[in-house]
């Protein structure tokens, strides 16, 4: 019975190589370059070509499972994870969670391989992106801070969706803060900026969408507007002057690709992490953020700025409680009270002076809830906290002889309006 010899493409061209040199129509040495191995090496497979016939050609561990080869079992302890507790895993993510949490070293090319052999697809296709042109990255921590909200069902499709606010540095991509809230809106960002402040300190600029949170979406102009030839900014624009950081806007998503490629890795990862430690509510999540997966994520995604140091500030925390709050323009009444909708604030008789009836005042709510009012430098009076409210943006016509239907939005908390800059601190 013939015995039958499946050579490669590899072993068919040495094949046809050495029959050449067996017929005496070239030399070894010929061969050998063909061959594309050295001399002596040609000399060990031609005697092997000439004892054994095309069967010398065939590689000797053809057929036997490779050393390094996974065992059976921890194959199939892998593929049953997979299907089980990590499901909603990525690869690479599968393969560090195995070494972190099960302890098993795969690399993660043997786990892709094996889960396609397995005919377990990715969890999603990456397509080829457009070209861009890409902007260099800053060269030290603290230069530039790009932050966004991403609404999603962080905690699975079975609960209601809510917004992931983070903060990432543009020099090395490392998470800064991250927070879980309702819905993108002031309040978070301003915790957001919060946290920052208080880990890392005040960066010179942030990178920032065209929200109305961050700037101002009305054409109108008041009065004091026009005299003094500036637009007062957003409660938000305002904390962040106060606290001299440049507010930088960008004009398409693009433009800020650092924090929203940032994104994708964490929807990808993070709905799956927090699936797998039962965190299904928004405080709980934020305290495990904070806790563990913001320094596992600058362990794993942070890279090495081009320069050493920091361009971080440090922010006191008395400033940093009085500058992070909403700020509202008010008029002490006959009374010696302040009014901001169904709020009632008295104000005392200061030192050196018998009343503050008519004055101009800024009455700040902080983070905590609570109010202080300010005239000048002076804190002049205090009220306790209160529940943190979004400001109201309220619709009012316009003067009369304005097209019908023409109106002005203002940003205002009930029946005030928002501090002008660079006023009260």
């Amino acid at each position: 019975m013939e015995e039958t010899v499946v050579l490669s493409r590899r072993e068919v061209h040495r094949a046809a190589a050495l029959q050449q040199v067996a017929g005496n129509r070239m030399t070894l040495r010929e061969a050998a370059g063909i061959m594309c191995m050295s001399y002596r090496q040609a000399r060990r497979v031609y005697r092997r070509y000439r004892s054994e016939g095309l069967a010398g050609l065939v590689h000797k561990a053809r057929g036997t499972p490779a050393r390094n080869a996974l065992d059976p079992a921890l194959r199939a302890r892998i593929l049953d994870l997979h299907d089980h507790k990590y499901r909603d895993f990525n690869d690479t993510h599968f393969a560090e969670m195995l070494e972190e949490e099960e302890h098993i070293a795969v690399s993660r090319e043997s786990v892709r391989r094996l889960l396609r052999q397995a005919h377990r697809p990715p969890k999603r296709r990456r397509l080829a992106p457009a070209h861009r042109s890409r902007r260099p990255r800053k060269s030290r921590r603290g230069i530039m801070v790009q932050w966004d909200g991403s609404a999603h069902h962080w905690f699975g499709p079975d609960h209601p969706p809510c917004c992931l606010l983070t903060a990432v540095d543009d020099a090395d991509s490392s998470l800064l803060a991250a927070l879980f809230i309702e819905a993108e809106c002031a309040i978070g960002y301003l915790r957001l900026l919060d946290m920052m402040l208080r880990r890392h300190g005040a960066p010179l600029a942030i990178y920032q969408d065209r929200h109305t949170i961050h700037e101002r979406g009305d054409d109108h102009w008041s009065l004091e507007e026009q005299i003094l030839g500036v637009r007062f900014p957003t409660h938000l624009g305002r904390v962040l002057r106060e606290l001299g950081i440049e507010p930088i806007p960008a004009f398409s998503p693009q433009a800020k690709g650092r924090v929203e490629r940032h994104f994708g890795t964490l929807q990808d990862r993070l709905v799956a992490e927090l699936a797998l430690h039962d965190i299904t509510d928004i405080d709980p999540a934020n305290a495990w953020l904070e806790s563990t997966f913001i320094a596992r994520y600058h362990q794993r995604f942070a890279r090495k700025p081009a320069q050493e140091g920091s361009a971080f500030r440090k922010i006191p925390w008395r400033d940093r409680r009085l500058k992070v709050a909403f700020a509202y323009e008010a008029t002490v009444a006959n009374d010696h009270c302040i009014r901001l909708g169904g709020l009632m604030i008295d104000i005392p008789a200061g030192p050196g002076r018998r009343s503050y009836a008519r004055a101009r005042v800024i009455v700040r709510q902080h983070l905590d809830g609570g109010w202080t009012v300010w005239h000048h430098d002076r804190q002049i009076a205090t009220h306790p906290p209160t529940l943190l409210r979004e400001p109201i943006r309220s619709w009012k016509r316009r003067a009369p002889g304005d097209p019908k239907g023409a109106r002005q939005l203002l940003q205002v908390y009930l029946s005030s309006r928002p501090a002008p800059p660079q006023q009260g601190t």
